[in-house]
């Protein structure tokens, strides 16, 4: 064995004997070992010591030493768990939130196609319910065309029985003519048959009246093949007019076609105002009357007992800054007239020009109100930068309603949007 290696063992067995002697009191030489040369002290001393016992008792030292080391492991162990656990848990974590990923994405995944089908089974409803709108107008039609056609022919078959019936008469006229003086009582049968025809003819009259009263209510004024529909009161519907020139205007003169559902105190026909008055011009409908305010609510013109619910009325306006001249026609006829309304007053351009409604404060924080809103159906409405005159009035009312356009606005030209469930109807 090399000396190097017997001289640490010796010096082990010192330490341990060292401890040993602190608890039995007894004294030992210590050995002094030189790693480099020999053992000190004599040979025998020194296999004596290599030969002493290593297996012996642990001393307190020695246990305290050995828990030292223990507990010294004990906390690296510790450590090193404490330092593995926050990377498990962050991998734990990780790959939760990797699968809420997934989760989600395939729930949002799932929830947008549902939402894309649902859009696209709302508009397949809305082209279905519209196709079904449209069947229903052409049957609607279809029903006033073959009333008229049937009435047409019931005219005709009765107009020929009367052509057939006087010819008849009048061939026994002649005949019975040689024996008038004869027979006074002949002219008995002439009298019966021409009280028979007055009485077709009475009766024509009356069902042909009937007839054109029913056609006016289901169909458009003559010469306007569409009309705006407004289905309902509300501060949604509405339609945007916008001229084709500007609303700089000394004078003018307003035609529209209306059918109204019912008139309330104040239902908007149509309204023009700037951010500064809201209340330029406006033709709107109280009741059974119709009234015109230039300028403000108290520059006003009332037509009354014009306006029946659910029958077309035409109606125009028409105003002059000149004298503050003023009038309305209903039907082509002149309902109300009044000097000094709003005289020497200009409308400025810059307004907001509106079918059914009135923006109250217009562009300031202005709004729209229901109980002004119009409901029922809108059709040829035009305005002009001049007074018509009465003859152009009354044609307006009375011949090709949609035919004569105004300058400012031109039904069928001028661009007019329907807003909020308004809709074209023809």
């Amino acid at each position: 064995m090399p000396r190097a290696f017997l001289a640490l063992l010796t010096l082990l067995c010192a330490c341990s004997a060292a401890g040993s002697a602190l608890d039995e009191e007894e004294d030992y030489e210590l050995m002094y070992v030189n790693l480099d040369n020999e053992i000190e002290g004599p040979a025998p001393a020194a296999e004596e010591a290599a030969s002493c016992d290593c297996q012996r008792e642990h001393s307190k030292w020695d246990k305290l030493f050995i828990m030292l080391e223990n507990s010294q492991m004990k906390e690296n162990m510790m450590l090193q768990a404490l330092d593995e656990l926050p990377r498990l848990e962050l991998q734990t974590l990780k790959a939760e939130l990797s699968q809420l990923a997934t989760t989600l994405a395939g729930t949002f995944a799932s929830a947008t196609s549902r939402v894309v089908s649902q859009v696209e089974q709302a508009l397949v409803r809305s082209r279905e319910q519209a196709e079904e709108g449209r069947r229903l107008q052409e049957m609607e039609q279809g029903k006033v065309l073959e009333h008229v056609l049937q009435l047409s022919h019931n005219v005709s078959v009765r107009l020929g029985w009367l052509e057939s019936a006087w010819r008849s008469g009048a061939q026994q006229r002649l005949q019975q003519t040689a024996l008038e003086q004869d027979k006074p009582g002949a002219s008995t049968g002439d009298k019966l048959i021409l009280s028979s025809v007055w009485k077709e003819l009475q009766q024509t009259r009356a069902e042909l009246r009937v007839s054109q009263q029913w056609a006016a209510q289901h169909l458009l004024p003559a010469g306007c093949e569409t009309a705006i529909l407004f289905p309902m009161r509300s501060r949604k519907i509405f339609g945007s007019v916008h001229p084709t020139s500007g609303m700089t205007l000394s004078s003018f003169t307003a035609c529209i076609w209306l059918k109204v559902t019912e008139a309330l105190d104040k239902t908007i026909v149509f309204s023009y105002g700037t951010k500064f008055n809201p209340y330029e011009i406006q033709l709107y409908l109280s009741r059974d009357s119709a009234v015109l305010a230039v300028g403000g609510a108290q520059h006003k013109l009332a037509a009354r007992n014009v306006v029946i619910p659910g029958k077309w009325l035409h109606l125009c306006g028409t105003w002059s800054s000149e004298n503050g001249s003023a009038a309305l026609w209903a039907q082509g006829q002149l309902a109300a007239s009044a000097w000094d309304v709003a005289g020497a007053h200009t409308i400025p351009d810059g307004g907001i020009l509106q079918l059914g409604q009135e923006k109250n404060g217009c562009c300031v924080g202005g709004g729209f109100d229901e109980a002004l809103a119009f409901s029922g159906k809108l059709t040829g409405f035009n305005l002009w930068d001049r007074v018509l005159s009465p003859a152009e009035v009354t044609a307006q009312a009375a011949g090709d309603a949609c035919g004569t356009r105004g300058n400012v606005v031109g039904w069928g030209v001028t661009e007019v949007l329907p807003y909020g469930g308004a809709q074209y109807v023809s």
